[in-house]
């Protein structure tokens, strides 16, 4: 029995045991240790796929291993992280809805599983990139020591929201997927890496905490989507 084809789904595991443990960091109050723990996992999501490709080890139950941890990982631990940063004293409602983003999570995930049409680029928002806005946003308002009072609840709340029915919208959403016989660097990635590169280096010239890079980053990628739908819609139309 070849054990190459089992490496893709112990790298897999791998992504779920650090979104298990960026769990319960987070819900000891520990985000600094649950968001490096998100980043981990997602190194871990992005290899397992690679070695699938590179080893031709592809087996349905790989498909849905990957979809569990990413439920874990990208869905349960970013609406975790989220809740914990919510004021203590905000209303049950407010305070709750973060938990929004890890049941369209699970939506999201098991629409892609049944949909082919996203073997390249995705329809609506994918989980991780929802999971690092989510993330990033946490971890810097923990750091930062909270919500400022004049956002109030509110703002995690509103975040919550419009990425959780991003993540189940119609929205067509380029990926940044290594597919051969497919063209990676078309007009719209470059101009993503360009954003991406501007944001880095704003965060780093401002010397603002390294979160504030990732969440400006995957802000930006869901804001160029979503200027690319509009545009889109408006040719359709004309």
């Amino acid at each position: 029995m070849s054990l190459t084809k089992h490496v893709p789904n112990a790298i897999t595991s791998l992504n779920l045991l650090s979104g298990v443990l960026g769990v319960i960091f987070a819900l000891e109050g520990h985000l600094g240790w649950a968001f490096p723990l998100m980043i981990l996992a997602a190194v871990f999501d992005f290899c397992d796929g690679l070695a699938a490709r590179l080893l031709h080890a592809y087996s349905p139950i790989g498909k849905e291993l990957d979809s569990l941890a990413d439920l874990v990982s990208f869905g349960v631990l970013p609406a975790i992280m989220l809740y914990k940063v919510q004021p203590a004293d905000a209303h049950i409602l407010l305070r709750f809805l973060p938990l929004f983003v890890a049941v369209m999570s699970a939506l999201r995930l098991a629409k892609f599983n049944v949909d082919e049409r996203q073997t390249l680029d995705f329809i609506g928002l994918p989980t991780p990139s929802c999971a690092m806005v989510c993330g990033s946003l946490a971890y810097f308002l923990d750091r930062m020591g909270g919500v400022p009072a004049e956002a109030g609840p509110w703002l995690v709340a509103a975040v919550a929201v419009i990425l959780g029915l991003l993540l189940v919208s119609e929205i067509p959403m380029f990926g940044m997927k290594i597919k051969k016989g497919h063209k990676l660097l078309d007009t719209k990635r470059i101009a993503f890496l360009i954003l991406a590169a501007a944001c880095i280096l704003t965060t780093v010239l401002m010397r603002g905490n390294w979160s504030l890079a990732v969440l400006t980053v995957f802000s930006a990628y869901i804001v160029e989507n979503l200027v690319l739908a509009v545009i889109n819609s408006c040719r359709r139309e004309a």
